[in-house]
């Protein structure tokens, strides 16, 4: 039988939080110090939005300001080329009529009006592409409600103790278990942070995804600067290809990879040589969100259209996957990067699709849970469950599945809340339920993800529309893992208080 919400046990009444997970049931208190803590886990963080304050660049008005009005019209056409294309030097031309010939004003305003036309058609196709980047941003992010957010992203170290935490005024801070030091990157090209990853088998860089660039930090561990200079951090840019939205580092770190929703290639990079391949395939309008599977052998790319695409990487050939109602929203792989679990925009379901080398790639996919709507009745009056995905995270271990539902922000009994799901691949593929995860009283939660190396079972680092990050650990003895010294200590607690059977997915193999 699919599993579904119903299937789940209550959410902790309202009041209480989510502490940890043991014996397979979730425990919840009134506070995160109400239990001993007998391993280490990361500070719990606090950013209030109040005390952030975001930055407003009214670029167009500002700029008059600063221009000197007695600048040839050569001078201004390469200003306005620069800024803003072609569209930008037409604009200036027309504008221009004491300057230049009256037949080169018509015809250029002619042209720009043709361009305009065009640019609408086009805005038509791919109504994303009418969004403003800050809003397309938002519209694409993995983190829910990510204009209002005071995180903006979050981003552990796949080897060490260590995250990055961007903020709403567009800086990003670092945490470090070994260092009392936490130091704050700042640089002007780094506005709307989209996404953020460490470098693997790396200490020291880190990817940021910007309005206009990508950016990667090198950030020496050892240091003791709280605010390293703008030149630590090597700037990537590439024409046409902004805002970028996402980033993924292929797993040896010698690739990196990035994806704007206006640009229709995924750009490939070799950081240290700074120059990149793009790779282009008609149909999408864009692509939104990449991730490469842990063994290095996919990547997954979802577009702003009905669609997503599904990368080999040895060949850098694809799969081309048609969606049914929407747009993917998000993906991630199991730690052995043969299964791929996904879900739809406008769909309350997570799909999967299992990849073999022996037998070539899946023909369709399959759904194995279903998230429509649930009520749950409490002490405090009914409470709503699922609906659609705003993100998915799986653990290392490849036995917990964290589930961000976006619930509905018009009514208060149904919030936005994180479902986890245990997984098991044998004998069959299956998702079991284990249990919501809820924070303080009136929080919601905006992020999810799952430290990459915890020793205990899982440890999930949720941030919070309140500005709180916080971390629950799931206490178990991992089946993929070996353990000489039997089940490791629990925590001390010191106050315990639609039928889709049919519902197929086809994919054609694209060269």
């Amino acid at each position: 039988m699919m599993c579904s919400l119903a299937l789940f046990p209550p959410p902790v009444p309202s009041g209480e939080i989510t502490l940890y997970e043991a014996n397979n049931e979730l425990v919840s208190g009134g506070s995160p110090d109400c239990y001993e803590k007998k391993h280490w886990e990361p500070p719990s963080l606090n950013f209030p939005r109040e005390t952030l304050k975001p930055h407003s660049r009214p670029e167009s008005s500002s700029k008059a300001a600063f221009l000197d009005h007695k600048d040839t019209l050569w001078m201004r056409s390469a200003g306005a080329w620069r800024d803003a294309g072609l569209s930008g030097l037409l604009d200036e031309i027309t504008n221009s009529a004491e300057e230049v010939p009256k037949w080169l004003t018509v015809s250029s305003g002619c042209i720009l009006a043709l361009l305009r036309w065009m640019s609408s058609f086009h805005g038509s196709l791919f109504p994303h592409l009418t969004l403003s980047g800050e809003e397309m941003v938002a519209e694409f992010s993995q983190v829910l409600n990510w204009s209002d957010s005071a995180i903006r992203s979050f981003a552990w170290h796949p080897h060490t103790d260590k995250f990055a935490v961007a903020l709403l005024d567009d800086s990003i801070k670092i945490y470090n278990s070994r260092s009392a030091t936490a130091p704050t990157l700042k640089h002007r090209l780094q506005r709307n942070v989209g996404a953020m990853q460490w470098k693997p088998l790396c200490a020291s860089a880190l990817a940021v995804a910007c309005h206009t660039c990508l950016l990667v930090w090198h950030v020496d561990p050892t240091s003791l600067s709280t605010r390293p200079s703008s030149g630590c951090a090597q700037v990537l840019f590439y024409p046409g290809h902004s805002p970028v939205t996402s980033i993924a580092w292929s797993p040896s770190g010698s690739l990196l990879v990035s994806a704007s929703p206006v640009d229709t290639a995924m750009m490939v990079w070799e950081v240290a040589a700074e120059n990149c391949v793009p790779l282009q395939r008609v149909g999408g309008g864009g692509v939104t969100n990449v991730s490469w599977s842990p063994d290095g052998s996919r990547l997954l790319a979802a577009t702003p259209s009905a669609l997503f695409r599904v990368w080999e990487t040895k060949m850098w050939t694809c799969e081309r996957w048609p969606c049914l109602k929407g747009r993917c929203q998000s993906g991630c792989w199991s730690p052995d990067g043969s299964r791929l679990l996904f879900s739809v925009q406008g769909e309350m379901v997570i799909y999967a699709l299992t990849f073999s080398d022996m037998t070539g790639g899946p023909k369709s996919a399959v759904v194995v849970a279903d998230l429509s709507e649930t009520t749950f009745s409490g002490a405090d009056g009914d409470l709503i469950v699922g609906g659609e995905v705003q993100s998915l995270s799986w653990d290392p271990t490849g036995e917990r599945l964290a589930v961000l539902l976006k619930g509905d922000p018009e009514s208060s009994c149904h919030p936005a809340m994180i479902a986890v799901f245990k997984t098991r691949s044998s004998p069959i593929f299956e998702l079991l339920p284990c249990g919501f995860v809820r924070g303080e009283a009136g929080a919601e939660p905006s992020m999810i993800q799952f430290h990459p190396h915890f020793q205990h079972g899982a440890l999930l680092t949720v941030c919070w529309s309140n500005g709180l990050i916080s971390h629950v650990p799931f206490y178990f003895v991992s089946m993929g893992r070996p353990h000489s010294a039997g089940s490791p200590p629990l925590p001390h607690f010191t106050n315990k208080t639609e039928d889709y059977s049919t519902h197929t997915l086809y994919t054609e193999q694209i060269s």
